[in-house]
């Protein structure tokens, strides 16, 4: 059985990580067996999360991981045609090349609040000594990656007007269908609904967020998601 190494569920959402909470969406969506253990990316292959263990091989990276999943598995893409696949790369590269990179912005550097929220969820069970030197380190080191991507050279205003062009290019592409690429899941939703829910279901506040909450087609999409995938270990609120 595969096992998932990431972070431990926080937020009532799958998990704080788009990323995790991609490869576990796929999993599910597949309906490939799988088991969870909570990990800190200091320990990871790539250094990063999430990695998974699966007949003797450590594989990280949630790209790689799903390439692995769609060829050893099953395949959620395998009736795409030509033009489909490239659309649908393409909208995985804007959500993981360009708007998580606002989202993280958002948790990292945008307000103390938000870093203060942010760092209780991913430091929390740290002794209260160290807590704080290695939330700070990480913090250090996250906001020179932003920096070296490029988006934190804008102003706050600015950043979020790119965020909410992306935001609006998705709410456009998925219209009124079910799943991003029609009626039935891919592994794009599984990429999209993992930077979603990180944006709007979060108790990390920005002009991002709001913006996506207004997307009446997105926040419906976010609770299908929810609702057929995570009901049984995730209670609604509301």
């Amino acid at each position: 059985m595969i096992t998932l190494y990431q972070f431990d569920r926080t937020w009532g959402i799958p998990n704080l990580s788009p990323f995790c909470c991609k490869v576990e969406t796929y999993l599910r969506i597949a309906g490939i067996d799988y088991a969870v253990e909570s990990a800190f990316p200091l320990r990871a292959p790539k250094g990063k999360l999430p990695y998974i263990h699966d007949r003797g091989q450590l594989l990280a990276d949630s790209r790689f991981i799903v390439s692995y999943l769609k060829t050893t598995y099953r395949d959620l893409d395998a009736d795409l045609n030509p033009q489909q696949w490239a659309v649908s790369m393409a909208m995985q590269r804007l959500v993981e090349e360009h708007l998580f990179w606002i989202a993280l912005y958002s948790r990292w550097q945008y307000t103390d609040a938000n870093w203060q929220v942010n760092k209780q969820a991913i430091f929390g069970k740290l002794p209260i000594i160290a807590r704080d030197l290695v939330a700070s380190g990480w913090r250090i080191r996250i906001k020179k990656q932003i920096l070296g991507h490029g988006i934190s050279r804008h102003q706050p205003e600015e950043i979020f007007q790119l965020g909410c062009q992306d935001v609006d290019a998705l709410a456009d592409f998925l219209g009124n269908k079910t799943y991003f690429m029609g009626d039935h899941p891919t592994s794009l939703d599984a990429c999209v609904f993992g930077l979603l829910v990180n944006i709007t279901h979060c108790p990390v506040e920005s002009p991002l967020k709001e913006y996506g909450l207004s997307k009446n087609n997105l926040t419906d999409y976010v609770q299908r998601m929810m609702g057929e995938y995570y009901s049984h270990i995730i209670p609604r609120t509301s």
